[in-house]
């Protein structure tokens, strides 16, 4: 079993800055794919960004260029740095782990509690 705990959502202005951080505990050695989710309300749940051990991550159009990934092995965690906001950019960020890389939310065994992102306009 995997758990992931994700933290630092928040409210921000346009504009602002994030940053989201995903701890992993458990049976992480059969993981080899993290991603970040996220869900408005009324809105399915859209891909933000996957990684794939070393590989070059990939993101959603939505956020290229405003949003980066970035990892700390020894923490076992996953930061989203998220830059230029917009309120097109709120609702729950999810963190999720899986056993192959993908941008498809079904693929995702695990999922964390998720953090609530709020962007005013």
């Amino acid at each position: 079993q995997v758990r992931l705990v994700e933290s630092g959502g928040g409210l921000v202005q346009t504009g602002g800055s994030l940053r989201l951080s995903c701890t992993a505990s458990g049976r992480l050695y059969n993981t080899n794919a993290f991603g970040w989710f996220r869900q408005a309300p009324g809105k399915e749940r859209e891909f933000v960004v996957a990684v794939n051990g070393p590989g070059t991550p990939t993101y959603g159009n939505s956020v290229k260029g405003r949003f980066t990934v970035s990892r700390d092995n020894a923490k076992n965690t996953l930061y989203l740095q998220m830059n230029s906001l917009k309120p097109a950019d709120t609702g729950v960020y999810y963190c999720a782990a899986s056993t192959v890389f993908s941008t498809i939310s079904k693929n995702y065994e695990y999922w964390g509690q998720g953090t609530q992102v709020t962007v005013s306009s």
